[in-house]
């Protein structure tokens, strides 16, 4: 099952890059063929200086996400037991002002542990967020918060998943933007499962922490 999921979430990463490039092709070839001997009129002059009510964009990632520390409740941090992971995601922006922005995303992530097993968390959550915007350079600030499946060893979980994200955006033409997104992971997984030892008797609840690194583009209509 957990194969399957993450397949399907890269599928889904990567279809509107591809819808995206071809609709743009198969643009430039009508202008061709209508437009012989018209001005050339460049990108950059129909770049709005704010966007407005209505603007969109999809945001695509790809990338790292470092496991940073691991906490256990009344048992304090615990050992590290997971290696570095990848990440693939898809987002949806919103403007409803020349700031203001909300949407939501879907992301694929998987890492080996220790033990040689693989580690999978496909989180889906809703985006709100607020972007400053310095001539050609975009710097939206955003938090998530949604649900995440995940899947290790055969063991299945769905919990809550929040992350606050930043991103830095080159604007290279009325279309497309490139740059770089980081984000910091919260997955708790709370239980009903009771530990016993140590004089305490409590509930097997696990708070992981992770760092995400990433690679972005941007598609704006």
């Amino acid at each position: 099952m957990s194969h399957k999921l993450l397949r399907l979430v890269f599928l889904l990463v990567l279809l509107p890059v591809c819808f995206t490039l071809f609709a743009q092709e198969e643009g430039t070839d009508d202008e061709d063929e209508g437009g012989a001997g018209a001005p050339i009129e460049s990108d950059w002059s129909r770049i709005p200086t704010l966007y407005t009510w209505g603007d969109q964009n999809f945001c695509i990632n790809l990338g790292l996400v470092i496991p940073l520390f691991f906490v256990e409740q009344n048992r304090g941090r615990q050992k590290k037991q997971m290696n570095l992971g990848g990440m693939g995601s898809l987002g949806y922006n919103y403007f409803l002002g020349p700031h203001l922005f909300i949407g939501g995303e879907l992301t694929g992530m998987f890492a080996s542990t220790v033990g040689e097993n693989m580690y999978y968390i496909v989180p889906i959550g809703f985006r709100v967020g607020y972007q400053f915007i310095v001539g050609r350079f975009e710097f939206p600030l955003y938090g998530v918060i949604g649900v995440a499946p995940q899947s290790y060893d055969q063991r299945s979980y769905l919990g809550f998943f929040a992350k606050p994200a930043a991103g830095a955006y080159f604007r290279f033409n009325s279309d497309w933007s490139f740059g770089l997104g980081a984000s910091y992971w919260w997955v708790p997984q709370w239980t009903s499962k009771i530990r016993e030892g140590d004089n305490v008797s409590s509930k097997i609840n696990i708070h992981g922490f992770f760092l995400e690194i990433s690679l972005a583009v941007r598609y704006h209509f």
